[in-house]
């Protein structure tokens, strides 16, 4: 049984089921320990009652099938499921090679424990094969061609907001569909332009990214806290802020691979389950049936500094939809 179906047919989740970085071990010490410890206190207490207002119980919200209005969206192609335009719709290769995972707090004070790579050493250097990765978050647009054409049952919230912003209130069942339904339209379709084309032909697998693929997206090969460097930068990422940004809306020249929004927004999910480190690929795609948390990276536009650096890690239970969880697509050879 493959991932997708495994996760389907676990019972219907009714917990809230986030646990955010917030939820995660204190930072190592540093001068601002005792105002780190308030602000978790504080932002904890606000998670709590956004988590409560959305208890069991309430009344479960299946979206009817837009109207399909195939309305132009700059950057973006109409005739290819509001991809983005070029030649790979969008995806970027992040080359092979070893990189530097986990967070070192003599580097970054703000790390929080479950970073740490072993009693011993504070990070780990993890070997990856070549990959291709979204430049952007699946847009509400790219999420509504899926249930447009599948007749998928999404959350109705999915689908309400702006085309060009992330999608959220999805759960991981929900982003390996889309996930899924991408790989195999794009492969058989006349609108995908042909390098796409011919590595979906070769092999290669459209699914949720490992935390090592993203976080070796995210921070690059030099071992940089933020995307775009050491520093945080209001005007690189979306966060400490009210609402979502549409996708692309803060340039970054200096990440090393050109991708967006790997720092905020909305948190991504990943198809790894939440794990102490070492970190181990091995374990990404076995034991999917016993009830875990999964890994989602990158911090959402409501989060402090602390959140949406490269290395933090949150957990999500896999049935959740929230407003600050969505996804990107990696293109990877999966098993064998």
């Amino acid at each position: 049984m493959d991932g997708l179906s495994r996760a389907e047919a676990r019972r219907p989740v009714d917990d809230p089921g986030v646990k955010s970085a917030t939820d995660a071990p204190e930072p190592s010490a540093s001068p601002s320990n005792a105002r780190g410890v308030a602000l978790i206190a504080a932002i904890t207490l606000a998670v709590t009652g956004w988590l409560y207002s959305e208890r069991p119980g309430a009344t479960a919200r299946s979206a009817p099938i837009p109207a399909s209005g195939r309305t132009a969206l700059p950057g973006f192609r109409s005739d290819a499921w509001f991809l983005p335009d070029d030649d790979l719709l969008g995806f970027v290769e992040i080359p092979a090679g070893p990189f530097e995972m986990g967070s070192d707090p003599r580097v970054d004070p703000l790390a929080f424990d479950n970073e740490r790579w072993s009693a011993t050493s504070a990070q780990g250097s993890v070997d990856l094969p070549v990959f291709y990765i979204g430049r952007f978050e699946v847009t509400v647009a790219q999420f509504r061609a899926f249930v447009e054409e599948t007749g998928f049952r999404a959350d109705a919230r999915a689908l309400e907001g702006e085309p060009v912003h992330p999608v959220a209130f999805v759960s991981w069942p929900d982003a390996l569909a889309y996930c899924r339904w991408l790989e195999t339209t794009s492969r058989e379709s006349a609108s995908t332009p042909p390098r796409l084309r011919r590595l979906l032909h070769d092999g290669w697998r459209a699914t949720l990214p490992s935390e090592a693929q993203w976080e070796k997206a995210a921070r690059g090969t030099d071992g940089r806290i933020f995307p775009w460097g050491n520093e945080p930068r209001q005007d690189r990422a979306n966060f400490r802020a009210s609402s979502v940004a549409p996708v692309g809306s803060f340039p970054c020249p200096e990440c090393s691979f050109g991708l967006s929004d790997m720092s905020g927004n909305v948190w991504e999910l990943t198809r790894s389950p939440s794990r102490p480190y070492p970190y181990d690929p091995a374990l990404d795609d076995v034991d999917l049936d016993a009830e875990a948390l999964f890994v989602m990276r990158g911090g959402s536009y409501g989060d402090p500094v602390q959140n949406v650096r490269a290395a933090i890690r949150g957990g999500v239970d896999p049935g959740a939809r929230r407003p600050f969880i969505g996804f990107r697509v990696v293109l990877t050879r999966v098993g064998p």
